[in-house]
């Protein structure tokens, strides 16, 4: 018999899409208490006898929250990456905390990166710009067929992208720490993959490069001054990822000096990201604040792995996906 247990819900601020909060109140539904957390009220009164708490995007949560959280046997985050969560902190208080992994956004990324890649192809930022002063026929576009991609990362979400690009007759290439296998490549259309040696070879022969992977300690800044010299003068790199995968200085100054053809970017290494950051000023950039994930499809996902969670502590079973370990 399931127990009946008490959630926290940390919502997102107010100025967000409210389908996030509709979504996990109707993923929990009537089974459980679902709490509302009021952050300007003190919080200790709030966490007293919950037994779950869902962060939205892992960004919400605040250490006096864990200080309070003395009786939370799972600290559930609406997202993916944990880079802006201090998961150190947690493991001192033995909370343990689990993620929604790459599958449950990896739609949505892949369709934002290819749209970023049909942008570039057409010269979206011109195009618009000379439909405002009256002109026709400029400036000629490209076609994604029989270009190259080049995936950094080979997880869930550069697979969905691999499939669609498939798609549009585009050549693929992966690189990833694991090994990607024979049935893998066949299933993907992947022309070459390698290791985390061949990355500078792939970027050099890419089109279109994109960054699929976790930010840590090795991954940052992966796309450095030297990476992106590497690239063709007529390539475009894309990042739904992270934005410190990318040295954003060396990317602007790449771009300044046409020694890469354009840029379509969802992350920035501050954000949320300055309106007058130079990057945005750039003709050949096309960029979004953080969104690629957020569809409709991502929330009714997340929102259904928290309640399988949840379902599985009121079951008595281990939660999935847990990254405290």
């Amino acid at each position: 018999m399931k127990e009946r247990l008490t959630i926290m819900y940390l919502p997102p601020p107010a100025d967000y899409d409210d389908c996030w909060q509709r979504d996990i109140i109707e993923g929990v539904g009537a089974e459980h208490e679902l709490r509302v957390c009021a952050y300007a009220a003190p919080v200790a009164p709030q966490f007293r006898d919950v037994d779950i708490v869902l962060d939205h995007g892992g960004s919400m949560g605040t250490r006096e929250m864990a200080d309070a959280a003395r009786s939370v046997r799972l600290w559930q985050i609406l997202g993916t990456g944990f880079d802006h969560f201090d998961l150190d902190y947690w493991r001192q208080k033995k909370i343990p905390v689990a993620n929604c992994p790459g599958q449950f956004s990896a739609v949505a990324l892949a369709e934002c990166a290819i749209m970023f890649m049909l942008l570039l192809a057409r010269r979206w930022n011109e195009v618009q710009f000379n439909l405002r002063q009256g002109e026709r026929n400029m400036p000629l576009g490209l076609e994604l067929s029989d270009r190259r991609l080049g995936l950094v990362g080979f997880g869930t979400s550069a697979r969905e992208l691999a499939r669609r690009a498939r798609v549009f007759g585009m050549k693929i290439a992966a690189v990833d720490i694991l090994d990607i296998l024979p049935d893998e490549q066949r299933e993907y259309g992947l022309e070459f993959a390698g290791k985390p040696e061949d990355l500078d070879r792939m970027i050099s022969d890419s089109d279109y490069v994109s960054l699929h992977l976790h930010l840590n300690a090795q991954t940052r800044h992966i796309m450095d001054a030297g990476r992106l010299r590497l690239m063709k003068p007529t390539a475009c790199l894309i990042n739904v990822a992270r934005g410190a995968l990318v040295d954003e200085d060396a990317l602007y100054e790449t771009l300044l000096e046409g020694r890469l053809g354009g840029a379509g970017l969802d992350v920035f290494t501050a954000e949320p990201v300055d309106p007058s950051h130079r990057l945005l000023r750039l003709p050949n950039v096309v960029a979004m604040p953080h969104l690629s994930g957020a569809t409709d499809g991502t929330s009714r996902r997340r929102a259904a792995c928290a309640a399988m969670n949840i379902d599985r502590i009121a079951s008595g079973l281990e939660p999935l996906y847990r990254i405290d370990t």
